[in-house]
Order: C-alpha cells, then sequence, then structure tokens
C-alpha cells in the first residue's frame, strides 16, 4: 500500500468518524466509493478490463496458450496471475519497492482461485491429460489509492469475463496422434463461466469497528485488516478463503463480524458486477456481420 504521512489529529479524526459511522468522504461503514469499469481495451489480449475505484486504478490483461495439464489434474486446465506495481502509482514502487506487495496479492488470488469449487478449471481442459488451455491474468497497478485487494480481484473477475477462447476442434490422426485446430474466426468463440470466480473483501479494524473499502487514509489508521474471499453457487455466498494482513490481533468475536460483514458485501459486490458486465457487454459485444449477397 502507498504510504500517507498522517498527524495525531487527522488519526483521531478518522478514528472519531469511524466510531460515528460517518467516515471522512461522507460513507458509511459499508459503503464503497465510486468505480468505473471498463473491458476489451488491450488489442492484443484475450480479455481485458480497467477498473477504478476512487483513487485506485488497476489494469488487468488476459493471454491464453495451449499447454499440457499437470498429472495430478489431467482434466483440469491452468492459471497464473502476475502483478506489476508501476513506478507512477507510488514513488516507494520504485525499482524492486513494490515486489513484496505484489507477492502478497499474487498469493492472495491463488488461494481464492485455488479451491474447484471456486474456479471451475475442467472448463480450460481441451484433452484430459495432453491439452489444455493456459491463462496469463497480468495485473498493473497503475495508481494505488487504498483497497488493492478488493479492486484487483474485482478487475480480474471482469477481465475473465471479457475473454474469448477460439473454439478448438480435434481430429484424430495416424498412430493415434491428437490435432488441434485452432478456429481463427474472431466470432466463433466461447466464454469463461464467471458466476463462481471469487471476490476479495477486505474488512478493516479501526479502533473497536470494522469498515469496507479503505482508503489510503483509513489503512494507515488500522492494524489489522481481514481479507475475506467469497464465492457465489447456486445464488448463496460461500467463504472461500480468508487471511490477516497487518501487525495487529482480532478478538474471535470480531473476526465473526468481519467474516459476517464481508460475506454480505461479497455477495452484494458479486450482483452488482455480473449487472454491470451483462450491460457492457450488450453495449459493445461481439456482432456478427450480415451476411449479403453471396458472400456465406
Amino acid at each position: 500500500m502507498a504510504y500517507v504521512a498522517l498527524s495525531e489529529a487527522e488519526k483521531t479524526y478518522i478514528l472519531h468518524g469511524v466510531e460515528d459511522d460517518f467516515r471522512c468522504d461522507g460513507r458509511s461503514r459499508r459503503d464503497y466509493r465510486p468505480m468505473d469499469l471498463e473491458t476489451g481495451l488491450v488489442s492484443n489480449a484475450s480479455g481485458s478490463a480497467r477498473l477504478r475505484l476512487a483513487n485506485t486504478d488497476i489494469l488487468v490483461g488476459v493471454k491464453t496458450e495451449i499447454d499440457v495439464p499437470n498429472p495430478l489434474t489431467p482434466e483440469f486446465g491452468k492459471l497464473e496471475f502476475f502483478v506489476d506495481c508501476s513506478a507512477n502509482a507510488t514513488p516507494e514502487f520504485e525499482g524492486r519497492g513494490g515486489s513484496d506487495l505484489a507477492q502478497e496479492l499474487i498469493l492472495s488470488l491463488k488461494n481464492a482461485y485455488e479451491s474447484p469449487l471456486a474456479f471451475n478449471y475442467r472448463t480450460l481442459c481441451l484433452i484430459p491429460g495432453q491439452q489444455c488451455w493456459k491463462l496469463y491474468i497480468d495485473i498493473l497497478i497503475l495508481e494505488c489509492g487504498g483497497n488493492l485487494h478488493d479492486a484487483v480481484s474485482l478487475a480480474a473477475k471482469a477481465a475473465l469475463f471479457n475473454t474469448k477462447l477460439p473454439r478448438v476442434t480435434a481430429t484424430m490422426l495416424d498412430a493415434g496422434i491428437t490435432d488441434l485446430i485452432i478456429s481463427d474466426n474472431p466470432y466463433d468463440c466461447t466464454r469463461i463461466g464467471i458466476e463462481t470466480v471469487p471476490l476479495l473483501v477486505t474488512v478493516c479494524k479501526i479502533g473497536d469497528y470494522v469498515l469496507v473499502d479503505p482508503s489510503a487514509e483509513e489503512e494507515v489508521c488500522s492494524t489489522v485488516s481481514m481479507v475475506v474471499s467469497v464465492s457465489m453457487r447456486n445464488g448463496q455466498a460461500f467463504l472461500s478463503g480468508t487471511h490477516l494482513t497487518g501487525g495487529g490481533a482480532m478478538h474471535r468475536d470480531t473476526m465473526r463480524n468481519c467474516l459476517e460483514l464481508g460475506l454480505a458485501i461479497g455477495e452484494h459486490l458479486d450482483r452488482l458486477l455480473t449487472k454491470m458486465l451483462n450491460l457492457e457487454q450488450e453495449r459493445v459485444g461481439l456482432k456478427r456481420p450480415q451476411i449479403v449477397g453471396f458472400l456465406k
């Protein structure tokens, strides 16, 4: 996270605002900041999305390639995350300053996507034990304004929704060798199901209260936060992972409150994100050109 210098008076002001459920920007403890989302921005990627959460700006691109499945999971595809912290986001990211934060975000996403119930890896398998899709999810942090875990997970899910996989057909050659034919028609593609793809919700503890979507200033006032991974299945929110950040500790009652708040907010966020993505798809989705004359 970006370092923000605050005086003791400013920290006290933020703490009193959280206690009164009236934060510095007018939000309550359960409110998110304004959010802008765009998809399909990177032309040379299979899918992309850019999300701006107040001052936090995230760009995600998805690249695809055909690989060999893991022998331990021959019916599963592969997923790999990479996070790059731009030096323009904050001077602290210059050189290798953002490597620790990047590794923390990668580990959080890997743990959230690890379960087959959170992400259906079987949909990426082409030929069990022989060929599968491997997705590279590249995340670029353009600006850091707090709450990176939530913003990164939202942008990654939107980019997966925008990802287009070319249709693949298999033909059997001599000696039992299977040959894959990849369609070069941009309209002949399949989509990735994102219904169960998890979202990360950061529940931040300031004083005796917990809140969501902390700003950079509020993160400085917090000693510990809980990152809750929420996955939707059959219209219900399920916990797919959780971990603590910061050097503080939590009482078990506070942990229970964080989990309940994270699940409720994660379910609400997932519904809003799905609605936004469907509207975006209707507006700028792929449309087959009309066939005219002898062109068929």
